[in-house]
């Protein structure tokens, strides 16, 4: 498969493209930086920004699939109107641009932050563990932007029949729980804002190759996050510490995480561990939830 892979020079898009490569797939890496001196055989790069529509609609030609990941990764770092209208733009242009070209299967990065999670000034959560079918609570120019480049997938597989779109909710993307573990520990600031929750790069990686060869249909979004949290302190009892009046729907025992990752293993195959422990880890990237 030649797949098209927008902020291929990130922290997602190197992971990916050494997966994919293994695999066996080709790539045209797209980024608004130059591409790397150690660009690997299989990727043609092409130096293009996400407001550049024709750039893209030129850059995917010939490509089989899209995998979206160029995006500010989180609030703080830009103004939020220049954070909610870059993520906003560039997740539309992908996606018109494949359209453009035919291309149906796609796959988008998402956030756990798009109902409303660590950014928010109180996060609101109705039930644990959290699954797909939680209400949006979005307020952050972040967040609010994840849960609209959701949305533009959803109106897509209305107007372009036969076109999957899967849109992937990571949380905390780093190579290795340790680094997961040092940011996000059981005490602390603010520590129930994160939800103690964390993904193995190469499992990010392996959620987003599956999701395009995969035979799904229409849009889905899939949180793709670790089983357990970063801490030793049994779940429930951070339940029942930091949110003692919300509801628990679904399995906290143990270490479990406070995010289901049932969807993407029924309908993806995928599992995080597995994955995590079948892949090349990769050290010193940037990383965002």
């Amino acid at each position: 498969m030649r797949i098209a892979l927008t902020g291929a020079s990130g922290r997602i898009g190197r992971g990916i493209t050494t997966l994919a490569l293994a695999e066996g797939h080709s790539l045209v890496g797209i980024d608004r930086v130059p591409a790397p001196p150690d660009l690997p055989a299989g990727v043609d790069f092409i130096q293009a920004e996400m407001a550049d529509y024709d750039a893209l609609v030129a850059a995917f030609a010939g490509c089989d699939a899209v995998i979206h990941m160029a995006a500010i990764p989180s609030p703080g770092r830009h103004p939020d109107h220049v954070v909610h209208n870059n993520n906003v733009v560039g997740s539309y242009n992908a996606l018109r641009a494949a359209a453009e070209n035919g291309i149906l299967r796609i796959c988008q990065a998402s956030s756990v932050n798009a109902i409303g999670h660590a950014y928010s000034r109180r996060p609101r959560y109705d039930f644990f563990p959290l699954n797909e079918t939680h209400p949006n609570y979005s307020e952050d120019p972040y967040s609010l932007s994840k849960w609209i480049c959701e949305q533009q997938a959803d109106s897509f597989v209305r107007r372009y029949d036969g076109t999957a779109i899967a849109s992937m909710r990571f949380h905390y993307v780093v190579p290795d729980r340790a680094m997961a573990v040092a940011v996000y520990p059981a005490e602390g600031p603010n520590v129930d804002k994160h939800l103690w929750a964390w993904t193995n790069l190469n499992a990010a990686a392996d959620a987003c190759l599956r999701s395009v060869t995969q035979p799904l249909v229409g849009h889905e979004a899939f949180y793709i996050v670790s089983p357990t949290t970063t801490v030793e302190v049994p779940s429930l009892t951070l339940a029942a510490r930091y949110f003692p009046d919300i509801p628990i729907i679904g399995d906290l025992s143990g270490l479990r995480s406070f995010f289901s990752t049932a969807k993407a293993e029924r309908l993806l195959g995928w599992n995080h561990d597995a994955a995590m422990a079948s892949g090349a880890v990769m050290a010193g990237l940037d990383v965002g939830a």
